[in-house]
C-alpha cells in the first residue's frame, strides 16, 4: 500500500512538472509568435521603403539620362560652332561679340608692382 501511495505521489509530481513545462512552452510560443509578427511588420515596412527608393532611383536615372543627352547635344553644337569659326574669330561666334585676330593680345606684357 505504501508503494502505491509513493507511486501516486510521483505520478502527481510528474503531472505538475509536465503542466509547468507545457505552460512555459506556451508562453515561449506566444513570445515567438509576437516576435515573428513584429519582424513581418518590419519586413513589410522595409519592402515599402525599398520600393520607394527603387522608384526614386528610376526617376533620377531617367533625369540623368536626359541631362546627358542634352549635354551631348550642346557639346556637339559647340564643337560645330568652333569648327565653323576657327581661325577667323576669337569669340566662338556668339552674337554681339567682336571678332579679333588670335594674335591681337600677343604684344601685351605684364608687369608686377613692387
Amino acid at each position: 500500500m505504501e508503494a502505491i501511495k509513493k507511486k501516486m505521489q510521483m505520478l502527481k509530481l510528474d503531472k505538475e512538472n509536465a503542466l509547468d513545462r507545457a505552460e512555459q512552452a506556451e508562453a515561449e510560443q506566444k513570445q515567438a509568435e509576437e516576435r515573428s509578427k513584429q519582424l513581418e511588420d518590419e519586413l513589410a515596412a522595409m519592402q515599402k521603403k525599398l520600393k520607394g527608393t527603387e522608384d526614386e532611383l528610376d526617376k533620377y536615372s531617367e533625369a540623368l539620362k536626359d541631362a546627358q543627352e542634352k549635354l551631348e547635344l550642346a557639346e556637339k553644337k559647340a564643337a560645330d560652332l568652333l569648327r565653323g569659326h576657327s581661325g577667323s574669330q576669337s569669340s566662338v561666334g556668339y552674337p554681339g561679340c567682336i571678332s579679333l585676330p588670335h594674335n591681337t593680345w600677343g604684344h601685351i606684357r605684364t608687369t608686377t608692382v613692387a
